[in-house]
Formats: structure tokens, C-alpha cells, sequence
């Protein structure tokens, strides 16, 4: 599954410059596929979808930082827990009930985005 961050989240920005794949965003801050990966042009994502890796996609939330699940491997096959989750001093990165992946799936993603 991937992280989330909640709304307890207090904007310290600890998390952001842990995360290997670069998942991790401020608050009201686009996001793209070739951001801190080696994407680039257009892609297939994990999911099936053809999208343009330097295309800038809304923000997740507006007012805390955010983990976008396209991106989030829970550090699988980089680090032996999530990163974020690590560092965060409020406890706010969670796993995130609505994207379930299995390990496989995680290092498929890993792979994916760094190719």
C-alpha cells in the first residue's frame, strides 16, 4: 500500500528530501512523474494509463505536504521501512487504506520508476 499524510501533518517538511522516489510534495504543489525519477516523455504507468512524464498534475492537498500514491513504494527495495514515517515527528505518515499493494507490486513500481 502506499503512505499518506494526515491533517495532523504540521508542515515541517522532514519527510520530503527522505523519500528516494520523490513522491512527496508541499501543500498546493503540482506534481510530476519525472520529478526525482528517470521518467521522462511519454509513459505507461504501473496502472495502464499513457501520460506525458513532465505533465504537471493537481496537487493531492492544498494545505499539507502529500504523498502521491503514484509514486510511493514505501521505500521498498531502497529502505527496510517508509522513510517518511521515520522521520516524522507528529506521526502523521500512514499507511494509506485506499491503495493496497502487495511487495511484488512495490518493487515493480520501483523498478518502473527507476528505470
Amino acid at each position: 500500500m502506499a503512505i499518506m499524510i494526515t491533517d495532523e501533518c504540521i508542515n515541517c517538511g522532514a519527510c520530503e528530501p527522505e523519500c528516494p522516489n520523490n513522491a512527496i510534495y508541499e501543500g498546493g504543489a503540482e506534481w510530476k512523474y519525472a520529478d526525482g525519477t528517470s521518467l521522462s516523455g511519454m509513459i505507461t504507468t504501473t496502472e495502464g494509463s499513457s501520460v506525458d512524464a513532465t505533465l504537471a498534475n493537481a496537487p493531492v492537498s492544498m494545505d499539507v505536504y502529500y504523498i502521491t500514491h503514484n509514486k510511493c513504494t514505501e521505500c521498498v527495495g531502497f529502505h527496510d521501512e517508509p522513510q517518511c514515517a521515520a522521520v516524522c515527528p507528529v506521526d502523521c505518515c500512514v499507511d494509506d487504506p485506499n491503495y493496497r499493494e502487495t511487495n511484488d507490486e512495490l518493487l515493480s513500481k520501483k523498478a518502473f520508476l527507476h528505470l
